[in-house]
């Protein structure tokens, strides 16, 4: 497995880590072709591209499921009015009548948590990745979005001790240990202001990679 790109101390993006051979499909693509090709490449979900590779919309597993939902069942006119999307999906034959429109996208700059943000909030396993004028420029998922939990532990600890004992402790930062196993930062030492220690935990759970934070930081002797 991969390591995730790393540029220094600036978050990942998900130019870093986005699919860039993209499979599309074009409005007029039938029914069954959108099957075929999603069992092909083993994929949920296919953006719908026109002109210059404009994306107009995304067809998902989900756009495609209320045409066998409604196979052999008729709703109530009560239930029509509460799955009135998918039944009008149902009876949807190609690209242009099945897919979710507008797309959510993201840009290839955006950090990977933005994109995480935005997958959460819609509900989305996967995002087509486009240009300023709206140009498929690849798909990033939710897998790719988690190849930040690969950072070596050592990578990890070394930012910790430089962005957060190396900022707010500076004084005392060869008294402090930093260790990270599993992703887990466990900061530990005597500080004179405890009231940094939140500070100092919610730097440390920004750092990327991070899992979760453990600190075990104490009071002691003087302000410097």
């Amino acid at each position: 497995m991969q390591e995730p790109v790393t540029q220094g101390n600036s978050p990942r993006t998900v130019g870093d880590v986005m699919t860039r051979t993209v499979i599309s499909i074009g409005r007029a693509a039938p029914f069954k072709e959108i099957v075929r090709t999603m069992e092909q490449w083993k994929i949920s979900a296919l953006p719908v591209v026109e002109g210059e590779g404009r994306v107009v919309g995304v067809v998902s597993e989900a756009d495609l499921l209320p045409k066998e939902e409604f196979r052999d069942h008729t709703p109530s006119r009560i239930e029509q009015m509460r799955v009135l999307d998918a039944l009008i999906k149902s009876g949807g034959v190609t690209a242009d009548e099945l897919m979710t429109a507008p797309a959510v996208t993201v840009h290839a700059d955006a950090t990977l948590a933005q994109a995480a943000r935005t997958m959460a909030w819609y509900r989305i396993k996967r995002m087509p990745v486009v240009d300023d004028v709206g140009r498929l420029e690849g798909v990033v998922s939710r897998s790719d979005l988690l190849k930040v939990f690969l950072r070596e532990d050592e990578d990890i600890a070394e930012e910790v001790r430089r962005t957060v004992v190396g900022q707010l402790f500076a004084s005392r930062r060869h008294q402090l240990t930093v260790e990270v196993s599993q992703g887990i930062v466990t900061l530990a030492g005597t500080i004179a202001d405890t009231s940094l220690i939140p500070v100092a935990a919610r730097l440390a759970r920004a750092v990327e990679g991070v899992v979760d934070v453990d600190m075990q930081l104490r009071g002691g002797g003087s302000h410097p």
